[in-house]
């Protein structure tokens, strides 16, 4: 224990003199800009970011009520998408006929881009909180497919025949075997997917919603600079909704599949 509280406060203090020296090397920059070289809007292009925490403490009610309703709709259509990925990959992996006619699809639906395809959904749906679910949805979809389809088939062949000898059942041979390989690639998927899942409910809702992170971005950024502070803090907390949503699947990870090596003490025994 003390062996690992020496490690973590050998890990910490290098992390926390980075991140002063960049906070304070922002504000000399900052400062720079506004008063050395007096560039045009120069708070718009690198606010202090001592006003921007003030703004951040001053607005944190109606940050965290806007950004909880974006975590919100991002997380639905981010659970919708991993489960129809699982039962994708799930069926491609059980019949080659299968994946030879939903992978070419799969493949062709993410060549659309988000930028073109989350005002057309909106446009059909007419409803912010439907839009922002499919497109997370949509968004998740593809890598929680792709990456689980290489777990399951990334079994230990001489383990696949054990099974086969026993005469296991299709099921048992999946939930015994297949499934808990596919785990370290499935949360793969789920880690790459639930950022992307969040831009994408922030993304439908700068299409003109009523509520979410975005509908305050998109206000503030249109009132100037005069709202410099303000829209910078939605950029900040809209990072900070990504960054959890991937801390939270590492999280799940850590609890549902501890054996993996990166989870093992010292990165290796058990």
């Amino acid at each position: 224990m003390k062996l690992n509280r020496a490690l973590m406060r050998g890990r910490a203090l290098p992390l926390l003199v980075w991140i002063c020296g960049l906070l304070v090397l922002w504000e000399a920059v900052s400062w720079w800009l506004l008063h050395v070289a007096k560039t045009p809007l120069a708070q718009s292009k690198l606010p202090y970011v001592h006003e921007v925490a003030l703004t951040l403490w001053q607005y944190s009610g109606t940050l965290l009520r806007e950004g909880g309703a974006t975590f919100g709709n991002a997380g639905v259509g981010f659970l919708i998408g991993a489960l129809s990925g699982v039962l994708l990959a799930v069926l491609m992996s059980l019949s080659r006929t299968i994946e030879q006619l939903a992978f070419p699809y799969a493949v062709a639906s993410q060549m659309i881009p988000i930028l073109g395809l989350a005002p057309i959904i909106y446009g059909i749906v007419r409803d912010e909180q439907m839009s922002r679910i499919i497109i997370s949805g949509y968004i998740t979809f593809f890598p929680v497919a792709l990456n689980m389809l290489r777990g399951l088939r990334s079994v230990d062949p001489s383990a696949l025949e054990l099974m086969h000898s026993y005469a296991a059942k299709p099921w048992a041979v999946y939930w015994k075997l297949r499934f808990p390989a596919a785990l370290p690639g499935l949360f793969s998927g789920l880690k790459i997917a639930a950022p992307l899942a969040v831009t994408g409910a922030i993304l439908v809702e700068l299409m003109g919603a009523q509520r979410g992170i975005g509908v305050i971005m998109l206000r503030n950024l249109y009132y100037g600079p005069s709202h410099t502070y303000m829209f910078w803090s939605t950029v900040l907390v809209g990072a900070l909704l990504g960054m959890a949503s991937y801390w939270l699947m590492s999280l799940v990870e850590r609890l549902v599949a501890p054996w993996q090596p990166e989870f093992r003490p010292q990165g290796g025994s058990r």
